[in-house]
């Protein structure tokens, strides 16, 4: 009786540990991209989410987006700089530090941050005037 028990309660405990794990957070796929609310050229992860678009800031149009499993500390994801590139970004090195970058295409810049578990997608809201500005004429 004792033992069929403590059968019982093993197995519990290891569906309840297995049902946790499960729920951990896990790293982000970097498999599907879409534009980002700012900068629609600009590639986002479909996975990442953003509750809102934030224009307060008097100099910077920018975005934060919430992505579980990102990490600052590992800088901008290999995955994500491949992506980046692909969509015909530039990488502007000399402005770049681990976990942030700057990006250019078609007279556009983009600057992004990468945090714990989110990132911000920043433009600099003079030069995205004047480029639409330009653009128009």
């Amino acid at each position: 009786m004792k033992q069929t028990r403590i059968i019982k309660i093993l197995i519990f405990s290891c569906i309840v540990a297995l049902i946790l794990a499960g729920c951990g957070t896990k790293a982000p796929s970097w498999d599907a991209f879409e534009g980002a609310l700012n900068e629609k050229n600009f590639p986002v992860p479909q996975e990442a989410y953003s509750p809102d678009q934030t224009t307060t800031n008097v100099a910077m149009d920018y975005v934060r987006y919430s992505l579980p499993g990102l990490k600052e500390k590992n800088g901008i994801p290999e995955e994500y700089m491949d992506t980046i590139k692909a969509w015909g970004w530039v990488e502007q090195e000399e402005e770049n530090a681990d976990s942030s970058g700057v990006f250019q295409k078609d007279g556009v810049t983009v600057h992004l941050t990468v945090h714990d578990d989110y990132f911000i997608v920043m433009i600099p809201k003079e030069k995205k005037a004047l480029i639409k500005g330009l653009k128009t004429k």
